[in-house]
């Protein structure tokens, strides 16, 4: 089965920065990375992956226009079984209590701990096999 990560955040290098880090996982069709520059379009690529198959979405909160924390109950309505951990660079007790309130099954602070992200991608590809 193919799976997916929708990563979403409005800063282009944020691409690069996770192929570098999932390089060895993408090359060996562990999953695959989809990404997205802006809510809207996260809504729609999740869309357009098909259930079971999304298995995590990652999203940065402050982005222009609708912030992941505006996208959160929209992406949690279409695909409720689908966790969401939001990303951000303020890892505040106010800011965790909205993701969390939102939906989102966890917060990272930025800069991201990929040891932790990648024990987080490796428990959900546990539990999609």
């Amino acid at each position: 089965m193919n799976v997916y990560i929708l990563v979403v955040d409005d800063e282009p290098d944020v691409e690069a920065l996770f192929r570098q880090h999932f390089r060895r996982d993408l090359r060996a069709g562990r999953f695959h990375m989809e990404f997205a520059l802006s809510a809207p379009d996260a809504i729609k690529r999740a869309a357009e992956v098909r259930d079971p198959s999304l298995i995590l979405i990652l999203s940065d909160i402050n982005m222009p226009g609708m912030s992941g924390l505006d996208m959160l109950p929209k992406v949690r309505a279409d695909h409720p079984h689908v966790p969401v951990i939001m990303i951000t660079a303020y890892g505040d007790v106010e800011t965790r209590r909205k993701a969390i309130e939102g939906g989102a099954t966890g917060l990272l602070t930025k800069p991201i701990d990929f040891a932790l992200l990648r024990h987080e991608i490796d428990t959900r590809l546990e539990q999609a096999a």
